[in-house]
């Protein structure tokens, strides 16, 4: 993994403050939370949490076995199996349900209007219905946004554009099933502005290297790689593939950039994560989601491998 100086980072304006979390939770209660995730479990040491949200919980005075039960349900990319899997955490009677990714959002609305739903995932909730607005959102439903919206799409492909000026194709990797829709629109709109041609391939059941052939065969100059669950767990994958083809990449997040791949702007993980684990945690002691803002993050970072850079020429 790379030290943080080999990268170059520039960073806005301070993050949206929220409420902190409080300090016990009720004495002798086990709490029950749900997790419902659209993709496959990510891979990782034996006995390491399956959830950075669970780690983070353990911080807050949650601990599995002790006063917390943790019930996680996967869809391994077949978003048919989401709400069967919502039903299921409804069924277990599950204190929150924090579920990841668009579809699986969805899903767990359509499950449940009582359990409180901490929702973590790059959609525009009040586009897609599923809440009122964000200062207030109504409801069962709260949570915290990876990004405004898709609006870092637009400035993503043009930070692409500058590292690569003579670009004329960019080729736009996108995950099937994953609710990449929006970004692919938005990406489209950014491209005619900034008159570059984008070539959209589909990783239809997760086959990235057929998606690679299809991209190289509209000879892209560079590469933009949707945001989903499935690009970041196969990310060493996809950074392999993108490194074959000599083409630099535009990521999400920095842990792609610090697993080889060349560029990413975005929030941080690890603030989505804490304000998640921090809303469960006032979900627990009796807040209402209705009144809990969804949070945006205001504060990004430019990351880019300088090693990268380099063995592409950059």
């Amino acid at each position: 993994m790379m030290e943080r100086r080999d990268f170059l980072a520039a960073i806005s304006a301070g993050v949206l403050a929220a409420p902190e979390p409080a300090d016990a939770q009720e004495a002798g209660r086990v709490y029950r939370l749900g997790i419902l995730r659209q993709s496959a479990p990510e891979s990782g040491p034996p006995g390491a949490a399956l959830d950075p949200v669970t780690t983070i919980l353990r911080k807050l005075g949650y601990v599995e076995g002790l006063n917390l039960v943790v019930e996680q349900r996967f869809a391994n990319g077949d978003i048919d199996r989401l709400p069967g899997l919502a039903r299921e955490l409804v069924q277990l009677k599950v204190d929150a349900i924090v579920p990841v990714g668009p579809y699986s959002i969805r899903a767990a609305k359509d499950a449940t209007a009582l359990i409180p739903i901490v929702m973590y995932g790059g959609v525009d909730p009040v586009a897609a219905g599923i809440v009122q607005s964000l200062s207030r959102p109504g409801g069962n439903i709260t949570g915290v946004l990876i990004a405004p919206g898709y609006t870092l799409v637009g400035k993503k492909l043009e930070l692409l554009k500058e590292l690569v000026p003579r670009a004329a194709r960019i080729g736009f990797l996108s995950p099937d099933n994953s609710g990449a829709q929006g970004q692919v629109a938005q990406a489209q709109k950014a491209a005619t502005s900034l008159r570059l041609g984008l070539i959209v391939a589909e990783a239809q059941g997760g086959n990235f290297d057929r998606a690679f052939d299809t991209l190289v065969a509209g000879r892209p100059s560079a590469l933009f790689v949707a945001n989903s669950p499935s690009t970041f767990r196969d990310r060493k994958q996809i950074i392999e593939l993108a490194a074959k083809h000599g083409l630099p990449a535009m990521y999400e997040w920095a842990e792609q950039v610090e697993d080889g791949g060349l560029m990413s702007y975005g929030s941080r993980r690890a603030w989505v994560t804490e304000r998640v684990a921090a809303y469960v945690d006032l979900v627990f002691k009796g807040a209402r989601p209705a009144d809990m803002p969804i949070e945006q993050p205001t504060r990004f970072e430019l990351v880019i491998n300088m090693k990268t850079a380099k063995a592409l020429g950059l």
